[in-house]
């Protein structure tokens, strides 16, 4: 009889063993392929058609979005093989390769107009790369936030409804995240915290970047600590997860491979088509930058969440989304200073304008508004709306009122974001304590499992 060691770990599903992939996997894979062929196409010279702006960044942002749904079924199966610790890691960063792709192309493009001229500003009028670096990053926070959080709350709502069932994390109008997840809430606190010096700063310098490196480094570690569990798959990363050992490892990281090149191929042709679309259609650069890229490099992270909201899994669901939101808020805001020292060869930090501190402060204070309603390890339909209330006041005003009025309205918003935050950790003082202790020093195992 074989050593228990010796036993290959296999993932619980109720998916059994089936020759093909799932659908799913090839209609990705095919969505991806159009954007990834214009793609190469342009760095090596091959003949492609010359499309518009507006449908070639329709085409690559469909296939980021292909690229990012291979990636994610990936990292998942990719728990059978690797520690809890790890796999979460992976799984952080994974699930916002699309903002590191396209943030990371406009920080390069920033850093070689500021190397060629000592400034940011575009010669020819055009847009200013240093605040486009920016834009993706604090659209894609905001979004997630703001739309995704109370979209899972809808969701697992509507689930339960019609399952006429509840689960321990999922019930109408609340889901309650497991205590393990207090370290994801604890750390987004440190960022939040750190980050609300950002808007008083005049360029984004190498020791934020450590800060925030280092930020991301001790969540890693604290979740490196939690014991393993064994993974319950569904779909196609069941299907991976299912093959034989050296065919599923195989398998995950040729996926992973292939995703990557995807990525590698259109991010940077993404990006630029969506200034051009902004040029042709006389729409804000920014805004396009900032709205329209993270429903492209969001999508796959709001259906998986929904996914799981679906099927009562609501603790996984939402600490889905608040994983990638510390993964946002601390690794890819640390790797732009970085990326722009490497292009600019200089020391320097990215220069912040106006625009760029005043989209930070609000992005800031609405991540000191999130953590605040999580502090009881639950998101209930009254801070769900509150967050997309609010959410869609800025949204809206910053689309159809000008820049002068918006900031007005980004300064009001981020004040009443900081005085409902406060008066949250007031109120739940207890709460508070109890889960900045549980997030950095309780042991994973006297945690009780609450999903």
């Amino acid at each position: 009889m074989p050593h228990s060691s010796d036993v290959e770990r296999r993932p619980s599903s109720a998916t059994g063993e089936r020759r093909g992939p799932p659908v799913q996997l090839p209609f990705a894979v095919t969505a991806a392929l159009p954007g990834t062929y214009l793609g190469a196409a342009g760095y090596l010279g091959l003949p492609h058609p010359d499309l518009a702006a507006p449908l070639a960044a329709a085409v690559f942002g469909i296939a980021i979005i292909g690229a990012a749904f291979v990636l994610s079924w990936a990292a998942e199966a990719a728990q059978v093989d690797i520690s809890a610790g790890l796999a979460i890691a992976v799984l952080a960063v994974v699930a916002v390769l699309p903002e590191y792709a396209v943030d990371l192309v406009f920080t390069y493009q920033a850093g070689q107009l500021y190397a060629e001229q000592g400034t940011c500003v575009a010669g020819d009028g055009g847009a200013n790369p240093c605040s486009l670096a920016l834009a993706n990053m604090t659209g894609a926070n905001r979004v997630l936030v703001g739309f995704g959080w109370p979209l899972v709350v809808l969701v697992a709502s509507i689930a339960t409804l019609r399952a006429h069932r509840e689960s321990r994390s999922t019930h109408p109008g609340r889901v309650a995240l497991a205590p393990a997840m207090s370290a994801e809430v604890v750390f987004l606190g440190m960022a939040t915290l750190y980050s609300l010096t950002l808007p008083l700063r005049s360029s984004l310098t190498m020791i934020d970047a450590a800060v925030f490196v280092a930020i991301f480094a001790g969540y890693a570690w604290r979740l490196s600590k939690a014991p393993t569990e064994e993974p319950d798959l569904v779909g196609v990363a069941a299907w991976l997860g299912h093959k034989p050992k050296a065919r599923r490892r195989g398998t995950v990281i040729g996926l992973f491979a292939v995703a990557g090149l995807f990525i590698l191929a259109t991010a940077e042709h993404f990006a630029e088509n969506l200034v051009d679309t902004g040029k042709h259609l006389g729409v804000d650069e920014f805004l396009l930058v900032q709205w329209v890229a993270p429903l492209a490099s969001e999508s796959p992270e709001l259906i998986v969440a929904c996914l799981y909201a679906v099927r009562l899994k609501a603790s996984h669901s939402l600490g889905t989304l608040l994983s990638s939101k510390v993964n946002q808020w601390t690794l890819l805001v640390g790797t732009i200073p970085i990326v722009f020292a490497l292009s600019a060869t200089t020391t320097d930090g990215l220069p912040l304008d106006t625009h760029q501190r005043f989209e930070l402060l609000i992005t800031a204070a609405q991540s000191l508004f999130a953590v605040s309603v999580l502090v009881n390890l639950g998101l209930t339909a009254s801070g769900a709306a509150t967050l997309f209330v609010l959410f869609a006041v800025q949204f809206t005003a910053s689309i159809v009122l000008p820049a002068d009025t918006n900031r007005v309205i980004i300064v009001v918003l981020s004040v009443l974001y900081a005085v409902l935050a406060v008066g949250q950790f007031v109120r739940r003082r207890r709460d508070t304590a109890r889960i900045v202790r549980d997030g950095i020093a309780t042991p994973f195992t006297d945690l009780t499992d609450g999903r």
